[in-house]
């Protein structure tokens, strides 16, 4: 399969009856990858003939989907639009007696081995007797899946049908359709399923929603189609050295069905975090800020100067401006500052909807329990001691020495010395160090009200000398 093939064209076939799910999606990937990387047709068909499940809002879920993630088809169908060409062949197997109608129309089952050869799992049979007659259409204007699906496929020139395991017992069905008809059969492939850490089918409770969710809660796509190319590729014979970060070129130039696994692909939401903190990272502080931006509205820490209602929820509705404003505090607040507080978070964050949680004590007056501050087995008294130590030495710098670095290379020393205990050498004699944590810890809790956060001489940079010191008050007045 290593070669170029000539005449390749494949699809993707979804329903309009829900939102596009990453199973759907990880088969749109596959055959994709497949096509580019032979150079040739990649076609989406809307299979929408089920008049009462088809939906056209799913239509749309799925459109948008595919082209949020890159996926981008040479040729659009809809089956709905297509019934003159059913009605014909199913003209053609009631007059030749494969097919009859009793209220609907089955096809007749002629009771056979059928044989076909796999990409993926090698020599399937199948014994077409242990099923009976088969439904192929509701009449003559309205086809069921198994017989649309033959005659979209040999239409359309489909030389690839590459497809999910679920579909294998469909495939004899399809099969006796075709040689019924003269028709030639494509080539089949079909995908492992992908199943949750527990080994039992997908579903919601593993974390796996519909794509469009997957951007709303601050996926990127490049993370989301590095995931997807690994569930059922890499595991048996695929990419070299377990290489695992790919751009959509790189995929496609190694992208081969020889290296797919039969059995079912894991699908991990840790790997999916991992693979998006890693893209996140990998993006302009511009960019980053204005995926953020919606995110600190809707989470109602800041808001723009106009209308938010007029802007849709989720990531890419805002653009940077020069000022927004606080919302509890109703200070102004410009983009260098915003984009310096995204920054300090751009190295955890592995959702961009995490934004708002992450940075909320930028933008709101902070409340926590006093026992916050308590750094391991820190008495009252020492608590007490290190906040009143760091009101003093903070107080002393000036305005226009309140930079991280500055900050940092006044407060280490005296935290250093301040976890020492009582009789030891003093600091700098003996190479000895106290414990810092006695004055840093109630540093980056006053200032954040977290347990954890970035640097606390990087927040003290962006919070300012005032505010500092307010929040230094303030956790004083709560240790007593």
């Amino acid at each position: 399969m290593s070669a170029k093939i000539k005449k390749l064209r494949v699809r993707i076939a979804p329903s309009p009856t829900g939102p596009l799910h990453i199973g759907t999606a990880r088969t749109a990937l596959f055959n994709y990858l497949f096509a580019k990387k032979h150079n040739n047709s990649f076609i989406l068909r809307i299979e929408d003939t089920d008049l009462e499940r088809s939906d056209s809002k799913y239509e749309k879920d799925i459109i948008d989907g595919l082209k949020w993630l890159g996926i981008e088809w040479d040729e659009l169908y809809k089956q709905s639009k297509r019934t003159k060409t059913y009605e014909k062949y199913l003209k053609k197997l009631l007059n030749s007696g494969h097919a009859y109608e009793n209220e609907i129309i089955w096809f007749k089952n002629p009771k056979k081995k059928v044989v076909f050869d796999d990409l993926i799992r090698g020599r399937v049979e199948f014994d077409s007797g242990l099923f009976d007659d088969f439904s192929i259409a509701k009449d003559l204007k309205t086809p069921l899946y198994n017989f649309a699906v033959v005659i979209d496929d040999y239409e359309m020139k489909i030389s690839h049908v590459i497809r999910g395991e679920d579909h294998i017992s469909n495939t004899p069905k399809q099969i006796l359709i075709q040689e019924a008809l003269g028709l030639p059969a494509p080539k089949y492939a079909h995908l492992p399923l992908i199943l949750g850490p527990d080994k039992t089918k997908l579903s919601k409770r593993h974390g796996a929603v519909s794509i469009i969710d997957y951007k709303e809660q601050g996926y990127l796509p490049e993370a989301l189609i590095n995931f997807m190319a690994l569930l059922g590729w890499s595991a048996q014979g695929g990419p070299k050295n377990d290489r695992e970060l790919f751009s959509v070129k790189e995929l496609i130039k190694e992208f081969s069905l020889e290296k797919i696994q039969k059995g079912g692909a894991i699908f991990n939401i840790e790997k999916l975090d991992w693979f998006n903190g890693h893209y996140i990272r990998q993006l302009s502080l511009d960019k980053l800020t204005e995926m953020c931006t919606p995110y600190l509205i809707e989470n109602g820490l800041i808001k723009p100067e106009f209308k938010s209602e007029q802007y849709p929820p989720g990531y890419g509705g805002y653009s940077i401006k020069e000022e927004y404003i606080v919302k509890e505090t109703k200070e102004k607040i410009e983009s260098k500052k915003l984009k310096k507080i995204i920054s300090l978070e751009q190295k955890r964050m592995k959702k961009i909807s995490e934004i708002g949680e992450l940075t909320e004590f930028f933008f709101k007056e902070l409340k926590y329990k006093p026992s916050l501050l308590k750094w391991k087995d820190m008495s009252k008294k020492e608590i007490e001691e290190s906040l009143n130590k760091l009101e003093k030495i903070l107080s002393e710098i000036k305005e226009k020495d309140f930079t991280a670095k500055k900050l940092e290379k006044i407060l280490m020393p005296e935290a250093e010395q301040t976890g020492q205990p009582v009789g030891s050498p003093r600091f700098g004699e003996a190479g000895k160090t106290g414990d810092r944590g006695k004055l840093l810890w109630p540093l980056r809790v006053a200032l954040t009200g977290k347990k954890a956060s970035p640097s606390p001489f990087e927040i003290a940079e962006i919070l300012k000398k005032e505010k500092v010191l307010k929040r230094i008050k303030y956790a004083q007045k709560i240790a007593k």
